[in-house]
């Protein structure tokens, strides 16, 4: 069974057992937190578009992707600039779909 859910604004297809890295959730790690807005759910052959499915989730640990440079740069004027980021990310493990 695979469901389509919105997780923090993205879109994911999750099925169950599975581990996905996603946008900083609030809580702690071992957490359960439920997402309630399923846009599609089903089988391979028996889809389902929206209805009231729910997709719970355990939350694994908090951790900082990898950084991301950012170069500028203008030809001939002397300007360059560089800045780095790392996203904050959340490990999820997918509990269950009902």
């Amino acid at each position: 069974m695979f469901a389509i859910v919105n997780i923090a604004g993205q879109q994911f297809k999750v099925r169950q057992n599975q581990e996905l890295f996603v946008h900083r959730l609030s809580g702690n790690s071992g957490d359960k937190v439920s997402f309630n807005e399923v846009l599609m759910s089903g089988t391979e052959g028996d889809i389902k578009v929206g209805g009231s499915a729910t997709v719970t989730v355990e939350i694994l640990d908090h951790l900082k992707g990898d950084k991301v440079i950012v170069f500028k740069k203008k030809r001939r004027k002397g300007y360059q600039k560089s800045n780095g980021h790392r996203q904050y990310l959340t490990r999820i493990r997918i509990s269950e779909i009902a």
